[in-house]
């Protein structure tokens, strides 16, 4: 169900994209990849669309999409880089040279790196069809799955970093993924009194690996997940997932998995219901 004062804006990039044969299965897949020390998500809807939402910092993306996808498939129907820091665009300059990309969504901030200016050429000699996020867009990923944009909103340019994170809610059915890259404590303030209780979903994928600048309380109060997602790299030095999340988290009865304990962690989804595969 959409907000009220939802924008008409609507980006249906999908039909231009090289869409795979719809699944036997009917189901969703959100794996969420073990990159180390940063994120990446790889998604397959029902209808067989491929979504890849950041890359990590290296070419271990590519290690797990072989993975997730068949050794014969070298198309990404769509990438979306959430921000320009390095632990989550790092590993897409590889998956540009290796794959076929139809589309790529992104942001008009950018950090004054090597890497994200390599980034940005890849994406330009990739020849994919480009969009640019901005709150109120949906990507219709095939005929049962939505992708909502719920954040940047306005001109991002010239914001910190991790402000400008894209944050995204994945809907199939009655059921959701709240995918969040590194956005913090004030984005998460603007997301809950703009969106309310359309941010509950099933799977929360924690803000800035489990930072302490992210994962609010009023935002876990509002989002409601069942579970939430630490993407981070083992003894990572940063101390992520910070202790007072860990410990808000468990006040409220929201289980914690991590990429740097278990590896991949792949949801499926039936519409209905979420489950982890274990």
């Amino acid at each position: 169900m959409l907000p009220p004062d939802w924008s008409e804006q609507v980006a249906t990039i999908i039909e231009a994209a090289d869409v795979t044969e719809s699944k036997d299965d009917n189901l969703l897949t959100v794996a969420f990849l073990d990159v180390g020390q940063g994120d990446a998500i790889f998604i397959e809807t029902p209808d067989g669309v491929q979504v890849l939402i950041d890359g990590g910092p290296d070419s271990s993306a590519l290690r797990e999409l072989a993975r997730q996808m068949s050794h014969l498939d070298r198309t990404i129907d769509i990438v979306l880089a959430t921000h320009s820091d390095k632990d989550h665009i790092g590993g897409l300059i590889d998956v540009l040279s290796r794959y076929e990309v139809a589309s790529v969504i992104t942001t008009t901030n950018q950090n004054d790196t090597s890497v994200a200016r390599t980034f940005t050429e890849a994406v330009q000699l990739e020849g994919a069809d480009l969009y640019t996020a901005q709150a109120g867009q949906q990507y219709q990923l095939g005929a049962s799955t939505t992708l909502f944009i719920l954040s940047p909103l306005g001109d991002p340019t010239n914001w910190e970093s991790n402000s400008a994170s894209i944050v995204a809610l994945l809907e199939y059915g009655d059921t959701s993924f709240m995918l969040t890259g590194d956005a913090g404590l004030n984005t998460e303030e603007y997301l809950v009194s703009s969106y309310g209780e359309f941010l509950k979903s099933d799977v929360l994928k924690l803000g800035h690996h489990g930072s302490k600048t992210s994962s609010g309380e009023a935002f876990l109060d509002t989002v409601q997940p069942e579970i939430g997602i630490v993407s981070a790299g083992i003894d990572n030095s940063y101390g992520h997932p910070h202790p007072s999340v860990v410990s808000s988290l468990e006040e409220r009865d929201i289980k914690i998995l991590e990429t740097s304990k278990l590896g991949t962690i792949i949801f499926k989804s039936d519409g209905g219901r979420v489950w982890f595969e274990e």
